[in-house]
């Protein structure tokens, strides 16, 4: 891995910790809270691609299983990975995975449209794992947990847009995704 991927993994890192100091909006559910933390993982994929994207989230969740307090809230440690929120938190790698697999599939006609429809797929793509483990962990029945998603979809719509946004910026202004030629056309 080069220096400049390693770089771009913990620049991605860090932002996600750095949108971690915004507060903490309660829901009246048991354990869900909404932030703009989310935000860092949709930016990850969209602006750096699928796999160093996930990695940095992968190192993101390194951060607070040390305890350092990088979630919203100013809050870490290993609990918050078992607590009722954790199915969230670990499936950040694979949103952000997604959102930049969809990206870079899509690159050459990336448009504001298409970033926004893999920004909500990032986004959604958390709820099965973290209504799961929502469940799990709260003894909450499976099916009210798996209808909370509900209670998130504004806040990750609005997200969604935002990334968007700021993807199509990115990729107008310093695009960090090179897309790869498909199978045949490699050049030499």
């Amino acid at each position: 891995m080069r220096a400049k991927d390693l770089a771009l993994i913990a620049l991605f890192a860090a932002l996600t910790a750095l949108m971690g100091m915004s507060p903490v909006i309660p829901l009246p559910v048991v354990g869900i809270t909404i932030s703009i933390q989310t935000l860092g993982m949709l930016l990850a994929g969209g602006i750096i691609g699928s796999k160093r994207g996930a990695l940095s989230l992968l190192l993101f969740i390194v951060l607070v299983a040390v305890g350092l307090p990088v979630l919203t809230g100013a809050q870490g440690g290993f609990g918050k990975l078992i607590g009722p929120t954790a199915g969230f938190i670990w499936s950040w790698p694979i949103g952000a995975f997604l959102v930049g697999l969809l990206v870079e599939l899509w690159w050459k006609k990336l448009n504001y449209l298409r970033a926004l429809v893999a920004a909500v797929i990032g986004s959604v793509s958390l709820y099965v794992l973290g209504h799961t483990w929502l469940a799990i962990s709260t003894s909450m029945p499976l099916k009210t947990a798996l209808w909370s998603w509900v209670a998130y979809l504004p806040g990750d719509l609005i997200k969604s847009v935002v990334a968007a946004g700021v993807i199509i910026a990115v990729k107008k202004a310093y695009p960090l995704i090179t897309p790869k030629a498909p199978k045949g056309q490699e050049s030499a």
